[in-house]
């Protein structure tokens, strides 16, 4: 098995994590806001003082990748790129919103065999980034952003129950009334429940060019109307 340091940074809330042998053994968060330029590095290095003073050697840096907050995300990479650089190791990339869906899996697992997850990012308005997996992970539809509406997951919706959460499902309680739809609160990206998805990648290889990985920002075009020459 393998210690992988663990970073997410890409919502206002600021989480790093040590995981050892499919197990959190250390975790710390900050709620207070988008200042993960202050506090990142402080708890980058308390994580790895806690691993060291263990005698466990930190195998690779696992990141959230994205999509989310442009700042959050760019930050959080150079921290986890950096940690490789000094040390030598891996870098994995975990999708944020795959990150969202692991506490959904662990703790509702009544939900119907044939349920899809639809973990939600608020954008802006109501904008949201978003992605569909049934409940093995396995990706429905791909990741980008969508301008929610009544209708925007109907086709889903007609077919089976969908489960919305994170910060950009709260926004869309009052849009989505479809039955099949289902609402969970208090679901947010965390450090410590990354490590499920980040070990099976670097078991599987599945590592990144520390010089060339970047974040998946997920910018999206907005078309704009051109002013009238005057």
């Amino acid at each position: 098995m393998s210690c992988l340091l663990n970073i997410e940074t890409s919502t206002d809330v600021c989480s790093v994590a040590i995981s050892e042998d499919g197990k959190c053994i250390y975790s710390e968060e900050n709620r207070q806001g988008p200042s993960h330029n202050e506090s990142l590095g402080a708890y980058v290095d308390k994580a790895l003082g806690f691993a060291d003073s263990h005698a466990i050697p930190v195998d690779a840096v696992a990141v959230s990748m994205g999509p989310g907050s442009y700042t959050g995300l760019r930050i959080g990479v150079s921290m986890a790129k950096g940690v490789c650089y000094g040390f030598g190791i891996p870098l994995v990339a975990v999708p944020t919103l795959e990150v969202m869906a692991v506490p959904v899996l662990l703790r509702h697992d009544d939900m119907p065999e044939d349920a899809l997850l639809c973990p939600m990012l608020d954008a802006r308005r109501m904008e949201v980034y978003s992605a569909i997996y049934d409940r093995a992970l396995k990706t429905v539809r791909e990741i980008r952003a969508d301008i929610v509406g009544e209708a925007t997951y109907k086709e889903y919706l007609d077919e089976r129950p969908v489960f919305f959460f994170g910060n950009g499902a709260e926004k869309c309680r009052e849009v989505i009334k479809h039955p099949n739809a289902h609402f969970i609160s208090g679901i947010e990206p965390l450090a410590k429940n990354m490590f499920p998805l980040a070990e099976r990648k670097l078991m599987n290889g599945m590592t990144e060019d520390v010089a060339y990985f970047v974040p998946l920002y997920l910018k999206d075009y907005i078309a704009l109307k051109p002013k009238k020459l005057l």
